[in-house]
């Protein structure tokens, strides 16, 4: 059955060189609000854990998704973007009357009508409650990650291409989380592909 609630839709981690992606959608109570919600990026990591567990028990339904390296490899960012928001919608507990997506594409495949809207995890709160849920499970998680392949400093930059894990990656080579679809990681395995 069908209910007459918006889902927020966003992702977390397109840009890194390593980790998965991850997506999270969510539909919020308007009879449970939540204060403080904004956009993840904008928000400090204290904030952003100060929020989560109140999206998680105040929501009516939430799901997130990890779009792990082989799949990103796999079809691109871009795509695997697309599939991992599919999925999120598709296992929130209950079907959604709309779904907003963050950004300028809706995904295809979706249980419901869907809108794009670009910046809306600024301006729709079930988008920044998604962008919320979906930041702090990636980060959570590249912190797991980060004990497993040591060196990286994965904790630290989430597998972002700052200079610290760019030296990492020259010094130790790619390890298993790495996208191997990126330049710069693709540059240390295939060495004078992008030499001009």
């Amino acid at each position: 059955m069908s209910d007459p609630a918006i889902a927020g839709v966003d992702e977390a981690g397109r840009g890194p060189l390593a980790g998965p992606v991850a997506v999270a959608a969510v539909i919020l109570d308007p009879a449970r609000p939540i204060d403080g919600l904004a956009d993840s990026k904008r928000l400090s990591e204290a904030q952003r854990e100060a929020l989560y567990p109140l999206i998680l028990e105040r929501a009516l339904a939430h799901a997130v998704v990890l779009v792990e390296v082989a799949e990103i490899d796999r079809h691109n960012i871009f795509r695997a973007t697309m599939l991992g928001m599919a999925r999120a919608v598709a296992q929130l507990r209950r079907i959604p009357s709309e779904a907003l997506i963050d950004g300028n594409k809706v995904p295809a495949g979706l249980p419901c009508p869907a809108r794009a809207i670009v910046g809306g995890d600024a301006r729709e709160p079930a988008i920044s409650a998604a962008s919320i849920l979906a930041k702090v499970t990636r980060d959570r998680h590249m912190c797991a990650l980060d004990a497993r392949h040591p060196g990286y400093g994965f904790a630290r930059h989430k597998g972002y291409g700052t200079p610290e894990h760019l030296e990492a990656l020259a010094r130790l080579g790619p390890c298993a989380e790495h996208r191997r679809s990126f330049a710069p990681v693709l540059a240390l395995l295939a060495p004078g592909l992008f030499d001009a």
